[in-house]
């Protein structure tokens, strides 16, 4: 075992289905005006995957993209996280099927439900393990939610989509790249704000249970909104405090695109202006997890990522729970 001084992205990969939806067809379905969602989302339009199309589908395609780009054989894999809250089944974990799928035959593989902001852990679990081992891990962030959602409920209806983003993390001898700063947060007071009622031990699924039970519901849009703001803002300031950096340091702002309106309000807050921020809920909508790597990725594709530069990340979702890393690419 070799230690390394600090973990470097090596490569960025991402994969969403080809169906499109716009918010027209939601719009009609919901009785909603033309213009309502896009006015209080940010979206234009999402991506669903079609049927016979699942989780480690999406995810395998994400994953693969991401080994291309880093250069790396299979058998370099020494982890695989799979960061999802829609596993195709919730039992076995999926992240050992993906692991097969792409042929990583070294590799240890787990889930993690971290909601929106699953990928942030991921990456500071993955981090941690590139250092103590000195050997790359693949994680990767992907949800189906469209299977998720409830047509009836518009707080929900409106949001959700499908997507997987990755990313490949390698040993680096140079402590100015990786993660430089974090702070992780949750607050379970709010623990029923965004929840699916049925399938866990508390309500398994059984003869009688509801539909709507195993549906995405959304108590309060108005707090979620409130409380992920916050959260976010404050995890962003915390990291950047840990990393010895502010606001104006930072070259990239990638939050999870939960909704334009909780983004920009985010980022006034901190004082980062709209160049920075990288966004991606306009065609894309809101994937959870994924919406961090699949931004990343798209970013990348548009202006590369250069040596150097240094990435403030924040999610917060279900659970409450949530957090905000500095990356020094």
């Amino acid at each position: 075992m070799s230690q390394a001084a600090a973990s470097r992205i090596a490569g960025l990969g991402h994969y969403v289905p080809a169906r499109r939806v716009e918010n027209a067809e939601i719009e009609n379905k919901l009785g909603l005006e033309p213009g309502w969602i896009e006015r209080r989302t940010g979206i234009r339009t999402r991506h669903w995957v079609e049927d016979g199309e699942f989780l480690t589908d999406i995810a395998a395609k994400a994953g693969a993209s991401a080994l291309d780009d880093a250069d790396l054989l299979p058998d370099d894999i020494a982890l695989t996280i799979l960061a999802t809250s829609t596993p195709d089944h919730l039992l076995p974990p999926s992240a050992p099927l993906l692991a097969h799928r792409l042929r990583l035959v070294n590799s240890g593989a787990i889930d993690l439900a971290g909601a929106c902001s699953g990928f942030l852990y991921a990456l500071t679990l993955a981090d941690g393990f590139v250092r103590a081992q000195g050997r790359p891990v693949l994680v990767v962030a992907a949800n189906i939610l469209s299977r998720r959602i409830n047509p009836a409920e518009r707080a929900s209806a409106v949001l959700f989509a499908d997507a997987a983003g990755a990313v490949v993390l390698v040993p680096s001898g140079d402590s100015d790249v990786g993660l430089l700063g974090m702070n992780l947060a949750s607050d379970g007071s709010y623990y029923d704000l965004i929840s699916i009622p049925a399938g866990g031990s508390t309500k398994p699924f059984v003869s009688g249970i509801a539909n709507e039970e195993c549906l995405m519901t959304m108590r309060s849009g108005k707090e979620m909104f409130t409380q992920a703001v916050q959260m976010m803002t404050t995890c962003a300031q915390r990291a950047m405090a840990d990393a010895n950096l502010c606001s104006a340091d930072m070259d990239r702002f990638v939050p999870h695109q939960a909704n334009a309106r909780i983004f920009d309000v985010v980022s006034d807050n901190l004082g980062i202006d709209a160049s920075r921020t990288v966004r991606t809920i306009a065609e894309y909508g809101n994937s959870s997890a994924a919406t961090i790597p699949l931004s990343l990725c798209l970013a990348h594709h548009s202006r590369s990522l250069v040596p150097g530069e240094k990435l403030l990340l924040t999610a917060a979702g279900a659970g409450l729970t949530g957090g905000a890393l500095v990356w020094g690419v």
